[in-house]
């Protein structure tokens, strides 16, 4: 088995599909903990579903780079949950159950009326569930995605405190003059980057976990905002890192094997909190 993944580690695509898969983790952690904390996990639900309505509109315009219309659409539908989220007659979970059912249903009803494919099915389930695309990237995909996750890495660096902020208490961090709604918008923004940037590793509807698990799982183990984002985000990269490998090594789909592996750590994460929870007391 080591040599075998000596010699596929030998071929690029493999080096690029676990340098992409390793960043998207990255930056899918950090914010994890915010969402969590912030009861708002299922945001990257929604988007989600928005990004495969606006990868189906994409691929019916036969568009050759479909980040140029997924991307717009999914950070202006990030900034569109966030104002309804805020409005008393739409709740926050309304808000977001009302926009991805309904760009899921949009992108699935475009699909069959316009797709020229002989295998949509296929086309659907791999969108979906994520697909064999994130081990055929480019230099170029590659560059792209390494720009867009050191800019979201830096951007959460910079505001961190202004995050931790508005996560913990965000009538207080009003109260003393900080811009919340303006802190919320950008987290909204970056997770909607994020979510662009998973589509091909984990799909639409996988997407969720590489938020939720991580930061679970690290609170589990430690209690400070500090800690648990720390240790969300080394799990969430040694998660990816041997989903990717144990999926190339044992021919399984990448998404469904990462988050199997996310799903395993938890379970272990839980335990060792029993036991370190019972040895304190």
């Amino acid at each position: 088995m080591i040599e075998k993944l000596v010699l596929y580690l030998q071929y690029p695509f493999v080096r690029y599909a676990l340098i992409v898969g390793v960043l998207i983790a990255l930056c899918s952690s950090l914010l994890g903990v915010t969402l969590v904390l912030k009861r708002f996990s299922f945001i990257g639900d929604g988007l989600s579903h928005v990004a495969f309505g606006a990868m189906a509109i994409a691929a019916v315009l036969n568009l050759s780079n479909d980040m140029l219309l997924v991307l717009p659409i999914t950070v202006i539908s990030a900034v569109l949950l966030l104002r309804a989220g805020q409005n008393a007659k739409i709740k926050g979970d309304a808000a977001i159950a009302m926009i991805s059912v309904g760009a899921l249903a949009f992108g699935y009803l475009i699909m069959n009326i316009f797709s020229t494919s002989s295998n949509l099915s296929g086309d659907v389930c791999s969108t979906l569930f994520g697909s064999t695309s994130i081990l055929t990237l480019n230099p170029k995909e590659v560059w792209l995605c390494v720009v867009l996750s050191v800019l979201v890495v830096v951007v959460f660096v910079l505001f961190y405190n202004k995050i931790f902020a508005v996560t913990f208490d965000e009538d207080f961090a009003k109260a003393t003059g900080t811009k919340a709604n303006l802190y919320n918008l950008l987290i909204a923004i970056v997770i909607a980057v994020i979510i662009v940037l998973a589509m091909n590793l984990v799909g639409s509807l996988l997407i969720s976990a590489l938020v939720i698990f991580p930061a679970l799982s690290a609170m589990r183990l430690f209690r400070s905002f500090k800690s648990v984002t720390v240790c969300s985000a080394v799990l969430s990269v040694v998660c990816a890192f041997s989903g990717i490998l144990i999926s190339i090594l044992a021919g399984t789909p990448v998404g469904s094997t990462i988050v199997a592996v996310d799903v395993a750590v938890f379970l272990l994460c839980y335990l060792a909190g029993k036991i370190l929870g019972g040895a304190r007391k």
